[in-house]
């Protein structure tokens, strides 16, 4: 079957969060609407949905239960549990047990529920920063504080800070760690042996790890994903969220699905769930996820072909045109880190640059942390025309003022100017 990604998928009018509102990332939890990218040509980069049309198999799977007439209460029933255990098994070698699954309306509802499940008010969660930003929400909301194991930026390619990572682990109020895997926004996929020094070094403190999955599928070629609970000896206490959302594209339809082996920590969240009044599974959102593990699989690989060739568009344009950026090489997902330090652009003027000349809308990299002030996060999953025409115009507001990268040797990132 033939998969066009290069088709122009107009969603301006479908009130797409990514096309609908304009970010402030210095409250990332503030937004406003906007008709810019409509009215101004703005392209948005910045939400982690596709701008590509999902598997063939869902949307024929969908037509034909709207075509029943009733739209009731639903559970995630035997076929939903057991089409994700063959995903699990079949894609990453994972057997999970269908009576370990529990469902939520998504990963980040999740992960409020579970730091208020696994934590106490005033105890300390651990993440690693530069990080998906809902995850700090997550703990603050939940009475917690932040401390952050930062990764470390090893000539562009990140790595775990371990002996950093035993530190704060040693510390009696931290309870609680959440770890990308892969990770968002560097787009390491980690390999086995790193996750199994995390884990034995939360284990060896008490520190309860909930790894969040969701981008699991979206590997590039090169690269392989190990699930956390797949090592055997974190299998029975790791908490796992994962979802078919970004890997096909179905992110608004709400479903999740919550791994937890241990059934005590298993009774806890569910507990959780009813709290909030959170009870079955979007009807839709259920037959999408079966669909979508049943028959997707290869659409799923022609997109993963297809983002490998955005991300190589990205970097040889890029490169060519605006060599002071540096691009984080991308093991998973379709997030890419933009390193701008090396162009000697202070950081306010970068902002500005990005969004009123080269008419970008991407996350900006200090709300991942502060680490990632000086970086961009931009989102590839749309057609290799959008991908080309945001580096050219990133290429073309950079070109008059940027004053450094010529060649194999940058100057250092100037810190006086951020």
């Amino acid at each position: 079957m033939p998969y066009d990604f290069d088709m122009l998928l107009d969603r301006s009018r479908t009130d797409a969060v990514k096309w609908s509102l304009l970010p402030d990332w210095d409250h990332p939890e503030r937004t406003r609407q906007t008709d810019q990218y409509r009215a101004d040509g703005l392209i948005p980069l910045w939400v982690a949905d596709m701008d590509l049309p999902c598997p063939q198999a869902v949307t024929l799977a969908l037509k034909k239960r709207a075509a029943h007439p009733a739209f009731g209460y639903t559970l995630a029933g035997e076929s939903y549990q057991n089409s994700v255990t063959r995903w699990m098994k079949h894609r990453h070698g994972w057997s999970v047990d269908p009576g370990h699954i529990l469902v939520s309306p998504g990963v980040v509802p999740a992960l409020h529920l579970l730091v208020r499940a696994f934590t106490k008010p005033g105890q300390k969660v651990l993440v690693q920063q530069p990080v998906y930003y809902p995850f700090f929400s997550a703990i603050k909301t939940g009475g917690c504080e932040v401390v952050s194991n930062a990764l470390k930026n090893a000539g562009g390619r990140y790595e775990m800070d371990l002996s950093g990572l035993e530190a704060a682990c040693a510390d009696p109020n931290v309870t609680l760690a959440i770890l990308c895997n892969p990770h968002n926004p560097v787009g390491r996929v980690w390999r086995p042996g790193e996750l199994k020094a995390f884990g034995e070094c939360c284990a060896a403190h008490g520190v309860q790890v909930v790894s969040d999955e969701i981008h699991g599928d979206l590997i590039l070629p090169g690269h392989t994903f190990t699930p956390f609970a797949s090592i055997e000896k974190f299998g029975e206490t790791c908490i796992t969220c994962t979802a078919p959302s970004k890997t096909f594209n179905l992110a608004g339809l709400q479903t999740a699905n919550i791994i937890i082996p241990d059934p005590d920590l298993r009774k806890r969240f569910r507990a959780e769930l009813q709290a909030a009044g959170l009870m079955g599974i979007n009807p839709f959102g259920k037959v999408a996820c079966e669909a979508a593990y049943a028959e997707g699989e290869p659409w799923l690989e022609k997109l993963i072909d297809y983002l490998a060739g955005n991300f190589q568009t990205l970097k040889h344009t890029l490169t060519a045109q605006a060599p002071g950026i540096r691009i984080t090489p991308l093991e998973g997902t379709y997030l890419v880190w933009m390193d701008f330090r090396y162009t000697g652009i202070p950081y306010e003027r970068l902002r500005q640059l990005m969004r009123d000349k080269a008419r970008l809308v991407m996350d900006e990299g200090h709300a991942f942390g502060p680490e990632g002030k000086g970086f961009m996060r931009m989102n590839i999953a749309c057609p290799r025309a959008g991908v080309m025409a945001a580096a050219e115009r990133i290429a073309d507001a950079l070109l008059p003022v940027a004053s450094g990268g010529q060649g194999d040797d940058p100057p250092a990132p100037p810190d006086v100017t951020f």
